[in-house]
C-alpha cells in the first residue's frame, strides 16, 4: 500500500528514440525545478541521436565508449539517452533528485547495452575531484535560471573540463522577470574562459526543435603562457 501511495506521486513522459524504442522518464506532480521533463531537455536528449554523432563508415554512434557527465540533470532523460548510445553517463544532481534518478535509471536498465550510467550528488561549486579526468563530454539542459547558481555552475565547469572535454547546453531562452539578466550574466562570466559556438536549428532533431530553444557547444579557451 504505501509503494502504490508514492508511486502515485509520478507520471510517466515517453520519449521516443529514432530505433523507435521509448525512454520511459518518471515526473513528479509535486516538487521543485528537477522533477519535470523540461522542452530543452528532450530537444537535448534528441540532438544527441543527430547524424552528425555517427561515423558514417562505421555507422557507429560517436557516443559509444565516451565518458559524460551531466550536470542538473533532474529527470536523467538527457544523460539516459547518451546511456542508450554507449556513452559511460555520470548524471549528478542533488540529494533531493536522487530518488527520482534512480528511479528512471532502474526503469530504463533494459536499453542500455554498451553504455552505462550511475547517479551522483553533485552542489555546483563543491568539490569535483570523483569526478575526474576531464570527461569527454558534459551535458547541461536548462541550467540557467537561478542568478546565485551562475557562479558555482561556471566554476563547476572551469574545474572539470579538460583541453578536450566538449559542453554541450542547451537551454530556453526566456524573455519574462529576471531571466534575460540571469543569461547575459551567465554568459558574461562563461566567457572569460570558454568560447561559445551556436548550433543552427537545422543541425537539431527536425521534429524536437524550437527557436527559443538553443543549442551551444563550449570549450575551454586555451590561455598561453
Amino acid at each position: 500500500m504505501a509503494a502504490d501511495a508514492d508511486e502515485s506521486k509520478y507520471f510517466v513522459r515517453e520519449i521516443e528514440k529514432s530505433d523507435g524504442s521509448d525512454l520511459k522518464v518518471k515526473q513528479c506532480y509535486i516538487g521543485d525545478v528537477g522533477c519535470v521533463v523540461w522542452d530543452a531537455a528532450i530537444v537535448l536528449a534528441k540532438y544527441l541521436e543527430t547524424k552528425q554523432f555517427y561515423d558514417a563508415c562505421s555507422g557507429v554512434s560517436v557516443w559509444s565508449g565516451r565518458t559524460v557527465v551531466e550536470l542538473g540533470a533532474g529527470t536523467g532523460v538527457v544523460g539516459l539517452m547518451a546511456a542508450t548510445l554507449g556513452a559511460q553517463v555520470i548524471v549528478t544532481d542533488l540529494e533531493d533528485l536522487q530518488t527520482l534518478l534512480m528511479k528512471n535509471i532502474q526503469e530504463n536498465q533494459g536499453l542500455i547495452s554498451s553504455g552505462s550510467i550511475t547517479a551522483k550528488v553533485l552542489k555546483w561549486g563543491d568539490d569535483v575531484s570523483e569526478f575526474l579526468p576531464p570527461p569527454h563530454y558534459i551535458l547541461m539542459a536548462d541550467c540557467i535560471y537561478y542568478e546565485q547558481s551562475i557562479v558555482p555552475l561556471v566554476e563547476s565547469l572551469k574545474l572539470l573540463t579538460g583541453p578536450d572535454t566538449c559542453i554541450i547546453c542547451c537551454y530556453e531562452q526566456r524573455t519574462e522577470g529576471l531571466n534575460p539578466e540571469v543569461e547575459r550574466k551567465f554568459f558574461e562570466l562563461l566567457q572569460q574562459d570558454f568560447t561559445c559556438e551556436k548550433i543552427p536549428c537545422d543541425k537539431h532533431d527536425p521534429e524536437y526543435s524550437s527557436p527559443d530553444i538553443h543549442i551551444l557547444h563550449i570549450r575551454k579557451k586555451v590561455h598561453l603562457q
